[in-house]
């Protein structure tokens, strides 16, 4: 089953230095931009990180630092992925919890500003785990009856993917094929952040989900600890998520002036 898209979407997969979002780097990157009439565009590109990637790491993905020693890094090609991925919707495997965390990461370091302002993301995982509960590998061979070849390489996982959320919508007839629709069933909990952490309420305010102050309202703890929002910004912390509470310490110092 094709999909049905108001926009284009681009479907993508990150290899990485590691799993830390504020910490790690992507070392390869693939995208399948898949626009409304059908047309499929690809493109994969191997990055220099800028750090040594562990050997516990390269033993997953195969790739090693003589293999990207001389390739751009993310910043000399971070305008090409902008512009690829740009006024289209995100989908992945994991990727509302990682790919796209990570990704908005490189992205402001690049000093590219990076949000999901009108954009949605499918997660192919979350829909796999909610109507299978099983991996990339196994929903692969599940869904389209074949073994993943070169899984863990960036282009590889990415069409697979893309093939899986296909095949779904062809065998569960509750799922919509609509991407606003697909992005609400793979998503798990609304955070403000891309990381998780700073949830929503039922009234949709923002709630820090970790430590001393789980669960309750930010604008509460920047009022009583001003301290605390010091603190935040200087801790290893994901970029955006410091973004997110700058952007609501600055809207509650212009409600104080209203």
């Amino acid at each position: 089953m094709q999909l049905k898209l108001s926009k284009p979407i681009c479907f993508f997969d990150l290899e990485t230095t590691g799993v830390k979002i504020s910490h790690d780097r992507i070392v390869e990157i693939s995208i399948l931009k898949v626009f409304p009439n059908g047309t499929e565009e690809s493109k994969t590109w191997l990055v220099n990180p800028e750090m040594e990637i562990p050997k516990e790491v390269i033993a997953i993905h195969g790739i090693t630092n003589e293999k990207i020693a001389n390739e751009p890094t993310f910043k000399e090609l971070a305008k090409d992925v902008h512009n690829m991925i740009k006024d289209c919707d995100l989908g992945g495997f994991n990727s509302n919890r990682f790919d796209i965390p990570l990704l908005a990461e490189e992205m402001l370091r690049a000093d590219l500003d990076f949000d999901m302002k009108n954009r949605v993301a499918i997660d192919v995982q979350t829909i796999f785990h909610k109507m299978e509960q099983r991996t990339l590998g196994a929903a692969y061979k599940f869904y389209c009856d074949e073994s993943l070849e070169n899984a863990h390489s960036a282009e590889a996982d990415t069409k697979a993917t893309y093939e899986i959320l296909k095949a779904q919508l062809d065998r569960y007839e509750s799922l919509e094929n609509d991407s606003n629709f697909l992005a609400d069933f793979s998503s798990r909990k609304k955070f403000a952040d891309f990381a998780g952490f700073i949830s929503f309420n039922k009234q949709g305010e923002e709630c820090f989900s970790f430590g001393k102050h789980n669960g309750k309202r930010v604008v509460d703890i920047l009022e009583k600890e001003p301290g605390y929002f010091g603190w935040l910004l200087n801790a290893d912390f994901p970029l955006y998520t410091k973004k997110v509470l700058t952007a609501i310490k600055l809207r509650q110092f212009n409600n104080k002036l209203e």
